[in-house]
């Protein structure tokens, strides 16, 4: 087998993730970033599994570096298209942990490419996206006509987050966006409309949020869904409640101003005062048959960072051991959550109802 290139493979997510590959792919993981130290420091960590490399993202990149590599891993935001460009123009499969929709559709843009050079990308690869879009997927596949879909996801304040995920939720409390909703364009704002939903017996009712999720606009696209919203909340109901009133007063306006968008970075990186657990519920509403059916997903657990990664190597070794189609795909259009789920090696609960009736119940095991 030809050798898998995690690019931010030294990075909070990025190091679970080259250990999960590496524990399949020994020898055959690399984890690059711009600190070859860095990268030499993590690889002697894992006794020599993962091995290091050096990879300037603010550069043009030498093809000669990436041609021995079958799959491509990106752990960090681009700003724009070109390396996967390259990647795909190579025939290196490609996949993407970014939430960021707006660069995500511009890398749909690349689906010619890819056909034509064999390479398969895989986007919405992690929790949310991710995994929310395959229990999307999953729950309308109990209906014939679905109407609405609703995503709820619940973050811990006392898990430890990576730098870009903070930083990625800081600058999406300031802005609003965009959603299409019964085929008309609106604007939803951000961390505003709030909704209360049920995330089970040990987590109970928690009131959430619209925020700019990437799941709910690639849901849309490529599902032509009527309707579909996707809200967070964190464990901590007080400090989700301050947000949502810092919201209405117009006080997230001032994160735009990078002092005061550094002092929250910083004092989100600091704040231990929650849990460690996370949690994503899809909840799909539409007929079958005539009859309304209404179905919920709920997938929960400890550690965001441990589910994102290790469903994402998880994406990655199917990939790896099997042929995909050629072109650009978000995850729910290429593979089946009854698939994923027992591939993940991480510890999670995950349940399904339909009409209040329990379906599904299926436990991860690490």
């Amino acid at each position: 087998m030809k050798d898998i290139l995690v690019v931010g493979g030294y990075g909070h997510v990025g190091q679970i993730l080259c250990k999960a590959l590496a524990a399949r792919y020994p020898g055959k993981v690399y984890a690059a970033g711009r600190s070859l130290e860095k990268a030499a420091a993590f690889s002697l960590s894992t006794e020599g599994r993962v091995l290091p490399m050096q990879i300037q993202m603010n550069a043009p990149i030498d093809p000669v570096l990436l041609q021995s590599f079958k799959l491509v891993v990106m752990c960090l935001d681009q700003t724009d298209i070109a390396f996967v460009r390259l990647c795909l123009s190579l025939g290196i499969h490609y996949m993407d942990l970014s939430a960021n929709d707006a660069f995500l559709s511009q890398v749909e843009g690349l689906n010619e490419m890819a056909v034509a050079s064999g390479a398969t990308a895989v986007l919405s690869i992690g929790l949310a996206p991710g995994l929310t879009n395959l229990m999307a997927a999953r729950a309308m596949s109990e209906m014939e006509q679905t109407d609405s879909v609703g995503i709820t996801i619940m973050l811990g304040l006392g898990d430890s987050h990576g730098q870009a995920a903070i930083e990625w939720t800081i600058d999406n409390l300031a802005e609003d966006f965009k959603v299409i909703t019964n085929g008309s364009k609106t604007l939803a704002k951000s961390f505003m409309d709030g909704k209360r939903t049920n995330l089970g017996a040990d987590l109970g009712w928690k009131k959430a949020y619209r925020f700019n999720f990437s799941d709910q606009h690639a849901l849309m696209r490529t599902l032509q869904l009527p309707s579909i919203s996707t809200r967070l909340c964190f464990d901590s109901a007080p400090v989700t409640g301050l947000l949502a009133a810092s919201k209405v007063l117009g006080l997230t306006r001032a994160l735009r101003f990078p002092a005061i968008r550094r002092l929250a970075i910083g004092m989100f990186s600091k704040l231990q005062m929650g849990s460690d657990q996370y949690a994503a519920k899809v909840e799909a509403w539409g007929s079958e048959a005539g009859e309304a059916v209404h179905v919920e997903c709920l997938l929960h657990g400890h550690y965001e960072a441990q589910i994102t990664a290790k469903a994402g190597a998880a994406i990655a070794e199917l990939l790896s051991d099997n042929h995909y189609p050629a072109g650009v795909y978000h995850s729910h259009e290429l593979i089946q959550l009854d698939t994923l789920l027992p591939a993940i090696q991480e510890t999670f609960h995950f349940e399904m109802k339909v009409n209040n009736q329990v379906k599904v119940i299926f436990n991860g095991v690490n």
